[in-house]
């Protein structure tokens, strides 16, 4: 099993970052989650799930929602500045920040470290670990483009919101477990969202 830290930040989206939740946390993986302000607002607007914003509350909430183990899933707050996930000594394998903000993508392109979701990025690049950014937006800027490809050169991954349509998808849901399935083959994780392109006859 995988530790793996989860951000879900205001960007449209929301949908992908909760199914990679269910699917990480389904999987018996750990996984620390952070949560922007603008991305409760999001979630509201784009789903029917009402998080509550008390973060013990959402724990309990989730918990219980998804059968976990104790200690299974860990919810910081974007001030918690001692969570594990701003120390490098923290036995992280992963962090995945889905959807990603332009302003997230900026903050974490400069260093800045403004909140959790930001120290904890720039903690996995530094430490050479698995950083996955997916930024929802269109069109991209320059700005955007420019920030996706210094994160690349860092070594991070970039996986746009932008599923494809070559599995003929009958659903909204089948084209969010599209890239959620590419978000979890970049980690190395089992999956059974979308089957290997096995080519056309």
């Amino acid at each position: 099993m995988k530790q793996i830290a989860l951000a879900i930040t205001g960007a449209s989206g929301a949908q992908y970052g909760v199914r990679l939740l269910q699917c990480l946390l389904e999987g018996g993986h750990q996984v620390q989650l952070m949560v922007s302000e603008a991305a409760f607002e999001v979630i509201e607007i784009e789903t029917e799930l009402r998080w509550p914003r008390e973060l013990t509350e959402l724990q309990s909430q989730l918990d219980q929602q998804y059968q976990l183990a104790p200690g299974q899933l860990r919810i910081f707050s974007r001030q918690q500045w001692l969570a594990p996930v701003a120390s490098g000594s923290s036995p992280l394998d992963a962090m995945v920040i889905c959807p990603c903000s332009g302003g997230t993508l900026s903050a974490i392109s400069c260093g800045a470290s403004n909140n959790l979701i930001e120290r904890a990025a720039d903690v996995v690049l530094k430490e050479r670990r698995q950083l996955i950014i997916v930024p929802r937006e269109a069109p991209y800027s320059q700005i955007h483009l420019e920030n996706m490809l210094k994160l690349t050169k860092m070594g991070a991954v970039v996986i746009p919101a932008s599923p494809g349509f070559y599995q003929q998808p009958s659903s909204v849901q089948e084209m969010i477990d599209f890239i959620v399935a590419r978000i979890l083959d970049q980690l190395g994780i089992a999956q059974t969202l979308l089957p290997a392109w096995d080519g056309v006859e």
